[in-house]
């Protein structure tokens, strides 16, 4: 959709906006007021380069565009289907000319309304409706939108993956586009393309607490290459509970555990040695076992060695794919505290280890703090968006940015099993 300023009616003055966004307030009375009539019959003023005849359908490969003719210009063109997709566009700044920019979708129903004015500040209007043919294109962009429906903590960022590979910009901005999120209360928030098959959306800070967050692709039919068009996606709605964060310190082998902003347990911890340091950062619970066995085999320690261990561990809450944990680990009790002695893990004894289970949900912030190791990785190893900073995550998106970041950000996406205590 694309406006040029209209005019309306305030306080018996007519508030004239400039296309330099100047406004100019010239008073009238009510009586002879051209911009009080009614709007008159546009079609001859016009021309339009859909179709107009009954029963016939629109390439939806080729742009709209509307010209003006003789007297008058264009003031305002709007172009929506049936779903309620608009169709981006540019109007010339004489009002001589409207073209559209996004691509239309296939087998739609169109309905585009136009408004004119004449050398005498006199408005017309104009409504034409259509249909697009249906495509031809054997291929169809899929996307699946994660994670699954419910209740989640305020640092779960919604995925969007896509059954094909986009990877030039234009097709990009093609398909960021169309994938819609809404947040109530509203957020800013982006989209940044993790590879040429994922896309990741948060808010520049989390989300708040007790959100409604609904996601939908408006991609369906539209063109996103050649022989290739959206396809269907099933729509997600998910919810947050309230902000939780646990800060773990692997300075002072404390975790303290905060709900809405106010601390309500610190709990004695034991985090990685020497060697095995925990990773510092944000990260996100991705999910809850009662149960792991942990071997240390699974994170390149040689079975037989002093390192070496294969143990039953409870409670346990994940962090990273590559095995990162808060845990039960009742064999460590005597160093929780006081020093770090873990492997990666984040260890506590076992009714603490039992609380903080019960109590997170997926979703629910970690961040570690004071430990030596590094910092989370961004993706591929859980959920470590939060890491990258605001301005750098916008570059991440075709839209306020070139949608392809840089090689150091973009992780492998495969997920890692092995386990740590």
């Amino acid at each position: 959709m694309s406006k040029l300023p209209r005019t309306r009616t305030v306080v018996g003055c007519t508030l004239l906006v400039t296309a330099l966004g100047a406004g100019v307030t010239a008073c009238s009375s009510s009586d002879g007021n051209p911009l009080s009539a009614k709007p008159y019959d546009a079609a001859g003023q016009i021309s339009f380069s859909g179709p107009t005849e009954k029963g016939k359908r629109a390439d939806p490969d080729k742009p709209l565009e509307v010209t003006a003719n003789g007297d008058g210009r264009i003031i305002d063109v709007t172009g929506v289907d049936a779903t309620g997709r608009y169709v981006a566009g540019e109007l010339a700044a004489d009002g001589s000319r409207w073209h559209s920019t996004s691509p239309l979708a296939a087998d739609a129903h169109y309905t585009v309304r136009i408004s004119t004015e004449d050398d005498d500040g006199a408005q017309g209007r104009k409504v034409f409706t259509f249909d697009t043919s249906k495509s031809t294109s054997k291929k169809t962009l899929d996307v699946t939108f994660g994670p699954k429906a419910g209740e989640y903590g305020v640092g779960q960022p919604i995925t969007a993956d896509l059954n094909h590979p986009v990877k030039d910009k234009v097709q990009r901005e093609i398909v960021e586009r169309a994938l819609r999120v809404d947040s109530v209360p509203a957020v800013e928030g982006a989209w940044y393309w993790v590879d040429d098959k994922q896309l990741h959306f948060r808010p520049k800070d989390y989300w708040p607490a007790h959100a409604t967050i609904q996601v939908h692709s408006n991609l369906e039919g539209v063109k996103v290459g050649d022989r290739l068009r959206g396809g269907k996606a099933k729509a997600l709605k998910i919810t947050t509970g309230d902000r939780v964060e646990a800060i773990t310190d692997a300075a002072t082998h404390q975790m303290t555990v905060y709900k809405n902003g106010a601390q309500i347990k610190q709990l004695p911890i034991t985090t990685g040695k020497p060697g095995f340091e925990t990773r510092n950062g944000v990260k996100v619970v991705l999910e809850k076992q009662y149960f792991v066995r942990m071997r240390s085999e699974t994170v390149g320690i040689a079975q037989g060695t002093s390192d070496s261990y294969d143990l039953p561990v409870y409670w346990a809450t994940r962090v990273t794919w590559s095995g990162e944990y808060v845990h039960a680990a009742p064999w460590s009790v005597g160093s929780q505290g006081y020093a770090n002695v873990s492997h990666g893990c984040t260890g506590m004894n076992t009714s603490n280890a039992e609380w903080f289970y019960d109590y997170v949900r997926p979703g629910d912030i970690v961040r570690v703090v004071n430990s030596n190791g590094a910092t989370m990785e961004p993706f591929g190893n859980g959920f470590g968006d939060w890491n990258v900073d605001w301005t750098k995550w916008r570059t991440g998106s075709a839209l306020t940015g070139t949608g392809t970041p840089d090689v150091a950000t973009q992780q492998a996406s495969a997920r890692l099993q092995p386990t740590a205590v």
